[in-house]
């Protein structure tokens, strides 16, 4: 089960996530993924070190956050899937950039989806809103 600290729960939470964010969809889920500004290596301007006060505290936890519709199914097949998700997300937040907030949207999809389906897609979406974005040429 996700702590406390690393559940979203505020309808502005998930808003500002949603906008923001990245989003990417893969097979049974969609991704919406806020990685701050501070832990992008990719957004560094200055090849000077960044003196950073911030690692004396305590780093801010990724948060993650869950959405599944009616669209899905009955309350018994979206608390299935929500709870698949959770433990899915549960191994892999450690892994993200630390003050990242991710928001998972599952698809109608995700009801009929297998376990092993759900992580392959979950590791998809999360693999391409994690890379580099590529600049387009006019």
């Amino acid at each position: 089960m996700l702590a406390a600290a690393q559940r979203l729960r505020r309808s502005t939470d998930f808003a500002a996530a949603v906008r923001g964010g990245r989003r990417v969809g893969r097979g049974a889920v969609v991704v919406h993924l806020t990685v701050p500004v501070s832990a992008d290596p990719n957004l560094s301007t200055s090849s000077e070190p960044v003196r950073d006060d911030s690692a004396e505290q305590s780093p801010v936890p990724s948060r993650a956050g869950f959405v599944v519709s009616k669209a899905v199914g009955n309350a018994v097949i979206r608390n299935r899937v929500k709870r698949r998700l959770r433990a899915l997300v549960q191994d892999r937040l450690p892994g993200l950039p630390a003050g990242s907030t991710l928001v998972v949207r599952a698809l109608p999809a995700a009801a009929e989806a297998s376990y092993p389906r759900l992580a392959t897609d979950l590791d998809a979406a999360i693999a391409v809103a994690r890379s580099p974005r590529e600049r387009r040429s006019r």
